[in-house]
Order: C-alpha cells, then structure tokens, then sequence
C-alpha cells in the first residue's frame, strides 16, 4: 500500500487544513525525536476518522500540552490504511506511537 498524506502543518491551524472527509491523520512533535523500543521517531499519534477536520479539532483539544504537527491522507477505506500505516510504525519502532508525558 502507499500513502500520500499531505505537508505537515501546525496542529492548531488543523481546521484551516483537514477536509471533513474520511481519512487518516497523523500527529508528530515539532522539535526531537522520541524514545522508542527499537529506534527514535518523532510521531506519537495515529488516527482514522469519518471526518478529518472535526477529529484533528477534538486531538487538539485533548493536548494542548504542546506544539504539535499534523498532516492528514483522504481515503475511502480509512480502516485499511490507518491498520497499514500502524503496523509499519510497529514493526520499525518496536510499538504503538504514543504522546510524550507533559512537561512539568
């Protein structure tokens, strides 16, 4: 399977970005990588969702802890590529992306 997600973006400007279209969308920190079982990487967050636009808004919502990106890939069948994309984080990194703890 290939993807083609779209440029990464601000996390806050997601409604200026995400169609309210079924897709898939990832979240990543700005700056650094984070510690992973097998390797670093900067993703922490995979998504499916009927509507792109409104799910980016509610993942804002629930961490404003820090500054994000974003980028989204319309499909028709976002279940399939949300398990692909997933299983090639997984198989790189040793597991499931996962937000950084906030930072007191």
């Amino acid at each position: 399977m290939q993807t083609d997600f779209v440029h990464w973006y601000p996390l806050s400007d997601a409604d200026r970005h995400a169609p309210e279209e079924p897709g898939v969308f990832q979240v990543r920190v700005v700056d650094g990588l984070l510690d992973y079982p097998s390797g670093k990487s900067a993703m922490v967050h995979y998504e499916s969702s009927t509507n792109l636009r409104q799910s980016i808004a509610l993942t804002r919502q629930q961490h404003p802890e820090g500054d994000f990106l974003c980028r989204h890939q319309s499909s028709a069948n976002p279940a399939v590529l949300l398990q692909f994309v997933r299983s090639q984080f997984t198989r790189r990194f040793g597991c499931e992306p996962h937000w950084p703890a906030p930072q007191m």
